[in-house]
């Protein structure tokens, strides 16, 4: 299922979803012309709206509005920092082989800022979609003890999703008394985390980390010009929202 639903994912998010209806529109002009006309003008117009920041920007912001940054002087209220990871660099030579990826190392920078400020333990989340590589954890730790200085007191290393991660979360620290969570992850995928780790049992006190829309009052949504990082922030965003539908239509 879970490699299924990878592939799904694939298909359905960009580039390759509106590719796809742009390919599927131009098979059918011939013997269906305005069906094809529709599905390759629609997968050309889905292309072109999830690379603007004018239509990329409301996407972004519906997902991180609600979540501010942390009160720094509150988290000596939770239990614990438990910070999500975010994917892995396969090759990484200056490193010794694999290491964490950028969105990874973003969630440690500022879980680590919050360990220092507060001395709260810390947990690291990720495992690895196959067996013979290092679980994402084990790279995690590595980066805060090594390169940030922070221990790290418990990991969950066999997740490979969110709803993984807040499962085998819960199997390790409820058990241990550990509730009240500082959850750290991207702003935009803090609304599926929460919903997630809430739901397996923890009380959760968000950190989001990251925005990829800017401030509310900001004017970067009247930009009409493409670009890459929007590219991205778009990807993401259609992804988070599949995310939420999928994860509350199976609940």
């Amino acid at each position: 299922m879970f490699f299924l639903k990878k592939l799904l994912s694939a298909l359905v998010l960009p580039p390759l979803g509106p590719l796809l209806l742009v390919a599927l529109g131009l098979l059918l002009l011939r013997r269906h012309p305005r069906m094809g006309k529709i599905l390759a003008w629609g997968g050309l117009l889905a292309a072109l709206l999830l690379v603007t920041p004018a239509s990329v920007t409301p996407l972004v912001r519906g997902l991180e509005e609600r979540f501010a940054p942390v009160d720094e002087a509150r988290l000596r209220q939770a239990d614990a920092i438990l910070i999500l990871g975010g994917g892995t660099r396969n090759y990484a030579p200056e490193f010794g082989g694999r290491t964490v990826n950028r969105l990874t190392l973003e969630r440690l920078r500022y879980g680590a800022r919050l360990a220092r400020h507060s001395g709260l333990p810390v947990m690291v989340s990720g495992g690895s979609t196959r067996p013979s590589q290092t679980p994402e954890a084990v790279l995690m730790k590595a980066a805060l003890e090594d390169d940030f200085g922070i221990p790290v007191k418990w990991m969950e290393a066999r997740s490979r999703d969110t709803r993984e991660n807040a499962e085998l979360s819960a199997a390790a620290l409820l058990p241990a008394g550990i509730r009240r969570i500082v959850l750290v992850t991207h702003a935009a995928h803090m609304e599926r985390s929460v919903e997630a780790f809430e739901h397996a049992g923890f009380q959760v006190m968000p950190a989001p980390t990251a925005n990829l829309a800017g401030p509310p009052d900001s004017n970067e949504g009247s930009v009409l010009l493409p670009s890459m990082n929007t590219a991205y922030a778009g990807w993401y965003a259609v992804h988070e929202w599949l995310g939420l539908l999928a994860y509350r239509l199976s609940r």
